[in-house]
């Protein structure tokens, strides 16, 4: 299916830049609508960023209504309204299913392929490449070519000319560089005359202020309720798995919270964690006075053992300002209840992100003020559209990324197709 450039036509009615999850449906669709199609991609193969979405499972979109979706969006929601509306994640999923893969819907309707594997999604949007007969080359583009507010095709790096009088740009975002996602996008579309707004990471994991959760690294909670202040506005709660490393804390919560974090600096975020979300404080405290009293004649900090994990007891009693060698029958009510205060809302202040590469996807991008949402073309080029992360949207975690880059880059392409027509 992959063909050199010397070997492939010059030529084309529409060419795709980025072989994403954009990019793939996008170019597979319109050469399904029978458009003669070239995607450029600069890696061996497509869907590189695909494969390790999802832990390598790749949650490609979230069994839920179009309301939903763009109730996950926290950037330009209203946006992507037509383009969820005409490929919902009902249609997504009888997509992926019609290619042969088996679905499945776990937790926060997140819905993955039955195997686990990402490498099903990547192989069948490979399939639809290959079925509607779209030509891949390796490459870059180095940059559009524009005539008389129209596109006209792609100069690639090495100055070979591509012709078509339609560009799909879906290069994705600038987190993960090693997948391929390296701005490039953003050099086109400025090239093109278009704004991009500032780049920041989203679905990111956060850095400390201080050194607490570097003390603790390696430690997993399965079970943590996490609330967020942005000053002492509450701003997200969540509940689930947290993980705390040698800069601050990661995780699937840490991450689905990075993304309501739009004003970063320091001292602005703080993250609360509820060690025992289960128990309420009434009986967590008597949960504390009845191990208080089963080792009376402990020292305080070797009595917490069967209440937390290893790794956390000297920081929550370092944070509690009892002398760790109390004993337990000295703790008075007023210490064991600022105690159980202390494991409902062990605190965490954000010093910043972590770099955008280490992010899962880009927030900022291309303007969407000057992109027709209801065709994803360009309002300045005649002939050129943008799908996937290379907009100004991004979504929380769940599935809603991925339903985004399938959604836009399917509009992008049946809109060319009705344009040439």
């Amino acid at each position: 299916m992959k063909k050199t450039l010397t070997q492939t036509n010059r030529r084309a009615d529409l060419i795709v830049v980025g072989g994403g999850a954009a990019g793939m449906m996008a170019a597979g669709t319109a050469g399904e609508l029978g458009l003669n199609v070239i995607l450029i991609e600069k890696n061996a193969r497509p869907g590189r960023k695909l494969g390790i979405t999802g832990k390598g499972r790749c949650n490609l979109t979230n069994n839920c209504s179009v309301q939903d979706v763009i109730a996950a969006v926290p950037t330009n929601p209203r946006f992507l309204y037509g383009a969820v509306s005409r490929f919902a994640p009902q249609d997504t999923m009888a997509f992926f299913e019609g290619l042969g893969v088996p679905l499945k819907t776990e937790r926060g309707r997140r819905v993955f392929p039955q195997s686990n594997r990402a490498g099903d999604i990547i192989d069948a949007l490979t399939r639809f490449l290959r079925e509607h007969h779209v030509k891949i080359l390796q490459g870059e583009a180095r940059k559009l070519l524009i005539e008389e507010g129209g596109v006209r095709g792609v100069v690639l790096r090495d100055g070979t000319e591509l012709l078509a009088p339609k560009v799909i740009v879906a290069c994705g975002g600038a987190s993960y560089p090693g997948t391929g996602s390296t701005g490039d996008g953003y050099r086109l579309a400025r090239q093109a005359g278009h704004s991009v707004l500032p780049l920041r990471p989203s679905l990111v994991p956060l850095v400390e202020q201080g050194g607490d959760c570097a003390r603790m690294q390696g430690l997993a909670l399965k079970n943590a309720a996490v609330r967020v202040y942005e000053r002492q506005k509450l701003i997200y709660e969540d509940f689930g798995e947290l993980l705390f490393t040698h800069f601050g804390v990661s995780g699937p919560v840490v991450l689905s919270a990075s993304s309501h974090m739009r004003r970063m600096e320091p001292g602005v975020y703080r993250l609360e964690i509820d060690l025992k979300p289960a128990l309420p404080p009434e009986k967590l405290d008597a949960r504390l006075q009845r191990d208080l009293e089963e080792n009376s004649n402990k020292d305080f900090i070797n009595s917490l053992g069967a209440l937390l994990p290893r790794k956390m007891i000297p920081i929550l009693v370092e944070r509690s300002g009892i002398p760790p060698e109390t004993k337990c029958n000295a703790i008075t009510r007023e210490q064991r209840r600022d105690f159980a205060a202390l494991l409902k809302g062990f605190s965490v202040n954000i010093q910043g992100f972590r770099p955008i590469e280490e992010a899962i996807v880009t927030s900022g991008g291309v303007n969407v003020r000057e992109i027709n949402p209801k065709t994803m073309e360009s309002k300045l080029v005649h002939g050129l559209y943008f799908a996937g992360e290379v907009l100004d949207v991004d979504a929380y975690t769940g599935g809603f990324n991925l339903q985004i880059a399938f959604a836009t880059g399917r509009l992008a392409a049946q809109a060319a197709k009705e344009e040439q027509e």
